[in-house]
């Protein structure tokens, strides 16, 4: 059976805000934003892993704002797990973070608050009400990004790895179609970024597609996958391998 496409953009351009706490609108697009990104096309189907590279403003994470409902898709056509990014009202943005989630550079953790507890306060913001259903949830995911018997640790007692798979663990909760992954290893040592990237790919494994950027080319080479490079407002896929193989023969 052919697998479902979770993400798909038709001649779209991605516009970034100058004032990140302003909301685009066709009105306001000439003095509030500029077209990082244009006439871009491009599928995903579940399960699927979607490396994003480029150089630092070249507009991979515009558009992973863009496909989460922070930046609204002006140009094109797009829809990310059955919502329609044209249009997409505010109101509608809290069900499509339930479908696509978000791991960020950024540790952001309630720091007061233990692993079990960080979990928790997200289900219960998402609409999660039985105890018993809520507390398998969290013992699953725990299980599943390799952090069960940790439920009483404080972010603070956890390594850097650590902290990103609880992060994940979170993503994962309502069991979303896309996880989007901004630089999830940049501030990981080596081998915590590698425990990640393998983490990213065993949960697209079970039907979750990822899209993650990321300036690692050794882990790309190390976990393969298909690789869209950003640069000069276009995309375009590349063989990454190629790429390292080709500057190494220089």
């Amino acid at each position: 059976m052919e697998k479902k496409v979770v993400v798909r953009l038709n001649s779209a351009s991605v516009y970034h805000a100058e004032n990140p706490n302003v909301t685009l609108t066709a009105k306001t697009l000439d003095r509030e934003g500029e077209k990082v990104l244009e006439g871009l096309d491009l599928e995903v189907r579940e399960g699927e892993v979607l490396y994003l590279i480029g150089r630092v403003g070249s507009g991979k994470s515009s558009l992973l704002k863009m496909l989460y409902g922070e930046l609204p898709l002006l140009e094109g056509t797009g829809e990310v797990a059955e919502f329609d990014l044209v249009g997409l009202k505010r109101k509608q943005v809290p069900y499509l973070r339930r479908k696509v989630a978000m791991v960020f550079q950024e540790q952001i953790l309630l720091s007061d608050s233990n692993v079990h507890d960080n979990l928790l306060c997200a289900l219960q913001a998402t609409g999660w009400s039985g105890k018993a259903e809520m507390e398998h949830r969290i013992e699953e995911v725990l299980r599943q990004v390799g952090l069960e018997g940790k439920g009483e640790r404080m972010p603070f007692e956890l390594s850097g790895g650590e902290r990103q798979r609880l992060i994940i663990a979170r993503a994962l909760l309502n069991s979303p179609a896309v996880i989007l992954a901004d630089e999830p290893t940049a501030n990981l040592d080596p081998v915590a970024a590698e425990g990640i990237v393998r983490l990213l790919h065993d949960v697209a494994a079970q039907g979750t597609a990822i899209v993650m950027s990321t300036h690692n080319a050794s882990l790309i080479e190390s976990y393969p996958s298909r690789t869209l490079l950003f640069t000069q407002g276009k995309v375009r896929e590349v063989d990454i391998q190629g790429l390292i193989s080709a500057k190494s023969s220089i």
